[in-house]
């Protein structure tokens, strides 16, 4: 069975996906105030295709939601990912 886990560390501004205990990608973020800025999002080759993506998307997203931080999507993955899923465009700054 395949352990997939996502975590935060906010020592290096990212979020990582693991597999069975090696760091499969990650989302870099940069934090001022309460407004989380995903700025660079990628997947490690050999685990493409795999749907990681989206768990490390939908997992940062929520641990954002739960901390009450808004956030700023300048990555275009994580960025489309919010435009294809709408319970999440809430937590997205409004830009003027």
């Amino acid at each position: 069975m395949t352990d997939v886990q996502v975590s935060d560390h906010p020592e290096v501004e990212r979020y990582e996906v693991r597999v069975d205990g090696r760091r499969a990608g990650l989302a870099a973020y940069e934090l001022e105030g309460d407004v989380i800025t995903f700025t660079h999002t990628e997947i490690d080759d050999a685990y493409e295709g795999q749907g990681l993506g989206s768990r490390l998307a939908r997992a940062a997203l929520d641990d954002a939601r739960g901390r009450g931080l808004r956030v700023k999507p300048l990555c275009p993955f994580i960025r489309g990912w919010i435009k294809r899923h709408e319970d999440y465009q809430d937590l997205v700054v409004p830009t003027a």
